[in-house]
């Protein structure tokens, strides 16, 4: 098979869905699929068999949850504008709100074209254990989400009346443990206005399939939540923790160059379809390799891009490698395929499924026509 390409293996998809499912079936919760994460279409058919729905980030991908996942479609964005309101809400079991302001502009015209929405707000409640301050949505001067200090009388009195729902988001695969101190903080700020809902959301960042997670704690956290408002509809809305550990870029060498080290170019690249490597920043684990020196032969590994820095890091493998060898890069189904580029002209990977039966099947090519279409 030509590279590069995205492999999903199904079955390993299934184990975290299964996973996902036990924590349903112990507490009650729904679990929303978050596609900013994760949204590899094809695969919806598997995935809606345990999810109850998609989390979108706008019109866009609440369109995608409603036609390729066709359960709930829950929608937020930081901003909407007006001209998309309509078509949103027409499509979306749940809009949630980023500001007074926004909810006082648009929630009327929401109930206008779909009276059945639910509508609700997303809440900051000032406090994340993120170790990443990139990705903190609870940092200071976030901009997501409504502080406490920024509550205001009429915003109030809506709650319970046209607010059905408060929304919440300050994890970063992270552990129950994380959790758990987020909710004290949301509960003290909050827990006042929780009577009068009828659901919250707890967000993403919970890394649940990450081996070592305390899914039991979880479990219990959820369940003593629930018993203390048990008139309170629970959601929770992973990404990652779908596509964790799923599916492998599969790339090869398509050169080696020497200075003062041995550099491997790759037919991919980190800028463009392995961005995370760059902006987070984190190390991709590769099949078979070690760090720098720890095996006899080591190589930069770098993208086929004209930027000086698409690097993806320097690895060490037992055998030299050889132009045409395939470079695996484990774990690349999620915060990749939803972020890649055609940056410099380089064409994205193709997609492939092995579905459970154990078939191969190539669901999509990219070719000239994709880069060329993107911007004109």
């Amino acid at each position: 098979m030509q590279t590069p390409y995205w492999l999903l293996e199904e079955q390993l998809l299934e184990n975290n869905l299964k996973t996902l499912a036990h924590i349903k079936e112990q507490t009650g919760v729904k679990i929303l699929l978050a596609l900013k994460g994760y949204a590899l279409w094809k695969s919806f058919p598997l995935v809606s068999k345990y999810l109850d729905g998609c989390c979108a980030s706008g019109l866009h991908e609440a369109k995608l949850s409603d036609e390729t996942f066709q359960k709930e479609t829950h929608t937020y964005s930081p901003a909407f504008k007006e001209e998309d309101i309509e078509k949103i809400a027409k499509i979306s079991h749940h809009l949630v709100f980023n500001s007074p302001s926004q909810f006082q502009r648009f929630s009327a015209l929401a109930k206008k074209h779909n009276p059945n929405i639910s509508l609700g707000l997303r809440v900051n409640p000032e406090y994340s254990e993120s170790p990443v301050e990139l990705y903190n949505p609870c940092g200071v001067y976030s901009r997501l989400g409504t502080t406490l200090d920024n509550f205001d009388r009429l915003l109030i009195s809506e709650i319970g009346k046209e607010i059905d729902g408060f929304h919440f988001h300050a994890l970063c695969e992270q552990d129950s443990s994380a959790l758990e101190n987020v909710l004290k903080a949301f509960e003290e700020k909050f827990g006042a206005y929780l009577k009068e809902l009828k659901w919250v959301n707890f967000g993403g960042g919970h890394h649940i399939t990450r081996k070592g997670y305390d899914i039991e704690k979880l479990i219990k956290l959820l369940n003593n939540f629930k018993d203390r408002y048990p008139h309170l509809e629970v959601y929770l809305e992973p990404g990652e923790a779908v596509g964790w550990e799923t599916g492998t870029l599969v790339t090869s060498v398509l050169d080696i160059v020497h200075n003062k080290m041995d550099i491997a170019i790759l037919d991919t690249s980190a800028e463009a379809q392995m961005p995370d490597t760059i902006i987070m920043p984190y190390r991709a684990d590769v099949r078979g390799s070690g760090k720098a020196g720890e095996k006899k032969h080591t190589y930069r590994l770098a993208g086929n891009t004209c930027l000086a820095g698409d690097i993806m890091g320097d690895y060490s493998f037992d055998k030299p490698l050889a132009i045409g060898d395939q470079v695996i890069f484990e774990d690349q189904m999620h915060y990749t395929m939803v972020k890649a580029s055609t940056f410099n002209g380089v064409p994205l990977p193709s997609i492939v499924i092995k579905r459970l039966d154990g078939a191969m099947e190539v669901v999509r090519k990219f070719d000239y026509e994709d880069f060329r279409d993107r911007l004109s």
